[in-house]
């Protein structure tokens, strides 16, 4: 079944806030709980001819710290890696919002 970019993958805030909390249960004391990526970053992969979504992968950059790198995927499922890019994540920790439930620091 080919990706469509109109698959439903919404969750009610309160599965998230479980996922994340199990999440930094298990991870490290100021481990790596997510990143940020801004809007121009996101629109310029999903903007390429043929993409439909993206996908996230866990990654180790050059310092050794953790990050993501998101790229966009075609209808038949393949990342579209001659295409954008991005990684450079302004990971949480340090940047965490102060009132979030997904980030445990409400």
């Amino acid at each position: 079944m080919a990706f469509t970019g109109d698959e439903d993958q919404t969750i009610k805030l309160s599965e998230a806030v479980k996922f994340t909390q199990k999440y930094r249960d298990s991870a490290k004391e100021g481990g790596f709980l997510g990143g940020y990526f801004s809007r121009d970053s996101i629109l310029k992969i999903l903007d390429q001819e043929d993409c439909v979504g993206i996908r996230i992968y866990n990654g180790i950059d050059g310092s050794d710290k953790n990050t993501y790198v998101v790229v966009g995927v075609t209808p038949d499922e393949k990342d579209m890696i001659d295409g954008e890019l991005a990684e450079f994540a302004i990971g949480c920790p340090p940047r965490c919002p102060g009132d979030s439930p997904l980030a445990g620091t409400d």
